[in-house]
């Protein structure tokens, strides 16, 4: 009756909005299993959030209440030493990296070591010069542009404008509106840096903005109609002229090439799964790769986390810092290949074989030579370098990839009953490509993932 459907009412007003529209990201209860709440709080000590009911511990136990809680936020992992799997609370002024007390006592120790929340401190006073330069750009962006739109109004009342000033005129509007709607978003990044409570990972995002100050401008210079015509039909003959020896040339260049365009049209991408299959490519992972927390299983088709490091060989080609592993098959031309995976969330990547294989650049999308899909149950996000893109989608514990080398075609599917895309890359690949794929672990959830 009534009352159920208030009970309903209350009861669903507990679930985040999120669960009923996809297209809102936010961050969920590490603890709940089934469908995730949104989450209350992050715990820095714990490194989980929680939503407001598994959050009530640590407000009545008093072990607990000494805890450092902040707003929610997904990167949390990012706050644990991948060395000693403890909470980085300090920073290393001479590696300039956040570390964790075991690290102080190891390889780091005797360097110049302070909390990370002293450090939080000193580089926060770097922030605020650059938000008042932002201001002052935005400021200037919203004169020039006032200024153009003064000169548009006059182009618009006046015949006698030139048509390539006119142009010039519409390019430099074009720009600074690009660059002011630019400027606008990188204050609001840095505003939302500067106020975050958390200092390792303000630490960790600080250096990204480091270079935001370095302007792309081009010269303003203020421009006067022009009050005569009488160029203008010399220079539209001029164009014609031009324009004639310009297609006279492109269709000399065209039956050069006219019988090689079999060659050079891109392979159609397949429409189902049946014809995905007919690219099918069977890989394995590569020994000499693998990182020393990723044990290989059935034939090396299979990687899973372990916690225990594996005794492997040193070889120059081993991934030193980072649980991943490339397969021993490089690939050109078209292919497809389905990937199976388990546990708290794996990276599917590919990968140029002169990637790094220590340090933070080491990581799959975290530099120009991979591109890198993380899965973690609906959300997914592909990185490249600087740039991550995330999104949400069906979930699934089968990812389908299907690439096209020479036409620069990256495609990831969500597979179940049916093919859903999750994200498609358009670029340009100038070296064969190894398929990469990195386990993670998390709160004794140990990630695996197959070929399959």
């Amino acid at each position: 009756g009534v009352q159920g459907e208030e009970k309903r009412g209350k009861h669903c007003s507990l679930w985040c909005p999120c669960a009923a529209d996809h297209s809102v990201r936010y961050v969920a209860c590490d603890v709940c299993s089934g469908r995730k709440l949104k989450a209350f709080k992050s715990c820095l000590h714990c490194v989980v959030s929680y939503c407001e009911r598994h959050l009530q511990p640590h407000n009545n136990v008093d072990g607990l209440k000494k805890h450092k809680l902040v707003n929610p936020f997904k990167k949390l992992q990012e706050n644990m030493c991948s060395h000693h799997n403890e909470v980085m609370k300090i920073f290393c002024r001479t590696d300039q990296q956040c570390i964790c007390y075991l690290c102080s006592m190891g390889e780091h120790k005797g360097h110049d070591t302070v909390p990370a929340s002293t450090e939080r401190t000193e580089k926060q006073k770097e922030l605020k010069p650059c938000l008042e330069n932002f201001q002052i750009r935005i400021q200037d962006r919203e004169e020039h542009v006032k200024v153009f739109l003064q000169e548009m109004e006059a182009i618009n009342q006046s015949a006698d404008k030139a048509v390539r000033d006119t142009e010039k005129t519409f390019e430099q509007i074009f720009f600074h509106i690009k660059e002011k709607n630019s400027d606008i978003q990188k204050h609001a990044e840095l505003e939302q840096l500067s106020h975050t409570e958390d200092h390792t990972q303000f630490l960790h995002m600080f250096p990204l903005f480091s270079n935001f100050t370095e302007s792309t401008e081009i010269p303003f210079t203020k421009r006067h109609p022009l009050l005569y015509f009488d160029d203008v039909p010399a220079a539209v003959l001029e164009v014609k002229n031009k324009l004639q020896d310009d297609l006279q040339e492109g269709w000399q260049k065209v039956s050069r090439t006219v019988t090689d365009v079999d060659v050079l049209l891109p392979q159609p991408e397949p429409q189902t799964r049946a014809e995905f299959l007919k690219f099918s490519t069977q890989l394995t992972l590569d020994p000499d790769t693998v990182n020393m927390r990723l044990l290989l299983s059935e034939e090396n088709r299979r990687a899973t986390f372990v916690s225990k490091k594996q005794a492997y060989p040193g070889h120059p080609e081993r991934f030193m810092n980072r649980s991943q592993v490339l397969s021993r098959e490089s690939l050109t031309g078209c292919h497809y290949w389905e990937v199976e995976w388990s546990g708290f969330g794996i990276y599917i990547a590919v990968a140029y074989k002169s990637i790094s294989r220590t340090g933070d650049q080491s990581e799959f999308g975290n530099n120009s030579e991979s591109w890198a899909l993380d899965c973690y149950s609906s959300n997914y996000s592909l990185s490249h370098g600087k740039n991550c893109y995330r999104f949400t989608g069906p979930v699934s514990s089968k990812i389908g990839v299907y690439l096209d080398h020479k036409a620069g075609i990256l495609s990831f599917y969500s597979v179940s009953g049916t093919m859903t895309l999750l994200h498609r890359v358009q670029t340009t690949f100038n070296q064969p490509l190894y398929v990469g794929l990195r386990a993670s672990h998390f709160l004794g959830s140990d990630s695996s993932a197959v070929f399959v």
